[in-house]
């Protein structure tokens, strides 16, 4: 128990910070008209289906997997440029990244463009559960990164781009690229993957 306290002790401008910028978050969205639970504005933890008018809806999906990346690459990005800057305001910096980019992504900009170049036609943007859940997934990865081996952190992107690739055939690596420079034979190839 003293360990815990000890560590919320340490870490609580980390902590208080992180939740008031998931608040933020939460309630810009909101204001911008995002819904709290998504179209259907039920709950729920998973959905597996990209092509579903529930991905992005829901506390967890395919895309998880790319904010937990991200979380990583914060943190060696952060370790690399600011490495004397405390971890706590290291994990604040990535996590106020994470939040700009999550209030972007759903900017009518950013879905206008993600139905325009990606396979995400119908994609009408996060629900504010799930760009919270985005931004929980980054301080999994971050923390991840913090207490485990640099080959443990590179491996472990390596398996969830693969294993995204072939699962939805789509991962951060192809997200990023098609949302730059769309590539119309990679936009067939996984449109391929649509359900019929």
């Amino acid at each position: 128990m003293k360990k815990i306290i000890d560590f919320i002790k340490t870490y609580r401008v980390a902590i208080i910070g992180g939740l008031i910028i998931l608040g933020i978050v939460a309630i810009v969205e909101l204001f911008s008209g995002r819904s709290l639970f998504g179209p259907d504005g039920r709950f729920g933890w998973w959905d597996n289906n990209i092509w579903s008018s529930e991905n992005s809806q829901r506390v967890a999906d395919a895309y998880s997997f790319s904010h937990i990346i991200h979380g990583i690459l914060f943190y060696a990005f952060l370790w690399l440029v600011a490495r004397k800057l405390p971890l706590k305001y290291r994990f604040l910096i990535a996590l106020v990244i994470e939040a700009g980019w999550e209030l972007l992504e759903n900017s009518p900009l950013i879905i206008n463009r993600y139905r325009e170049a990606t396979i995400a036609l119908g994609y009408v943007g996060d629900s504010v559960l799930n760009s919270v859940s985005d931004v929980v997934m980054v301080v999994i990865g971050f923390l991840f990164a913090r207490f485990s081996k640099i080959w443990i952190s590179i491996a472990l992107i390596i398996i969830m781009e693969l294993g995204c690739l072939f699962w939805v055939r789509d991962n951060l690596t192809l997200n990023v690229l098609m949302l730059v420079h769309p590539v119309e034979s990679v936009k067939i190839w996984q449109s391929e993957g649509q359900p019929k």
